[in-house]
């Protein structure tokens, strides 16, 4: 199959407004995707559009979705994001979620894992695995941008965006993302502290990807992470930060393909 076949729709979900892109025509598969919304025109998105037919929303105050007022947390998003799938009519899917999409993936699978066959987080924030003075996630609004960037990437360059090239309405997006990032995962932050007394009750298979070198969120927060979900298995990728994904698609690829199957 020739991966040509690209949609955006918007979707009403009980009111609220939300963006769907949807890559290839195959097998459906639900993926959410990082507070940067990077995944999109990926190599790895590309590659899994091959054969599944790729759903991709924006959760509310992301991309063109609606963002209201009462909305303050992952947890909010989650319930939306399951509203979602009810209304697309997903059944028995995989959902993948990346960075913060693997925490509203977490969040989603806690309250109904139902509709998914498989769960993979992908360097997913959420938890609180140390005490209150250990450094589960690093700060990313006090530290210089270089210094983000040295943690976020193995290889910078595959993480530099032009922005001076985009177009307003492109760059508005962007903006919009930053600010929605910031508004859900301040405070408490980057964590639910009720997400991990509630992961046991995750029942499908799951699957945590982690990037060697993530310098965001440590494997060992990843092995932990995991180590609160029944029965999940858990695998580094070298060569790679917190977007393993991008940086890495092929060893990405087999591995997220290799537990799907």
């Amino acid at each position: 199959m020739t991966v040509a076949e690209r949609t955006a729709d918007i979707v009403n979900v009980h009111g609220l407004d939300i963006e769907v892109q949807t890559r290839g025509a195959g097998a459906p598969l639900l993926l959410l995707a990082s507070e940067e919304q990077l995944e999109a025109q990926s190599a790895a998105v590309a590659d899994l559009a091959r054969d599944h037919k790729v759903v991709m929303p924006s959760p509310p105050g992301f991309g063109r979705s609606g963002r209201p007022d009462w909305m303050t947390s992952p947890d909010d998003l989650a319930y939306v994001m399951l509203d979602l799938a009810e209304m697309l009519d997903l059944e028995g899917v995989p959902l993948v979620g990346f960075s913060l999409g693997g925490w509203i993936a977490a969040e989603m699978a806690t309250k109904d894992d139902s509709r998914f066959s498989h769960l993979v987080l992908v360097d997913a924030l959420g938890v609180k695995i140390g005490g209150p003075t250990d450094v589960d996630i690093q700060d990313l609004w006090i530290q210089h941008p270089a210094k983000v960037a040295a943690m976020k990437w193995h290889d910078q360059e595959k993480g530099r965006r032009d922005f001076a090239a985009m177009p307003d309405d492109e760059l508005a997006v962007v903006a919009r993302n930053v600010e929605s990032f910031a508004r859900f995962c301040w405070e408490p932050y980057m964590h639910n502290p009720k997400l991990k007394h509630r992961l046991h009750r995750i029942s499908v298979p799951t699957h945590v990807i982690w990037g060697e070198n993530d310098g965001v969120c440590t494997t060992s927060y990843g092995r932990a992470y995991a180590g609160l979900i029944p029965g999940a298995s858990f695998e580094t990728i070298g060569a790679a930060g917190h977007y393993p994904h991008i940086e890495q698609p092929e060893a990405f690829g087999r591995s997220l393909r290799a537990f799907i199957a």
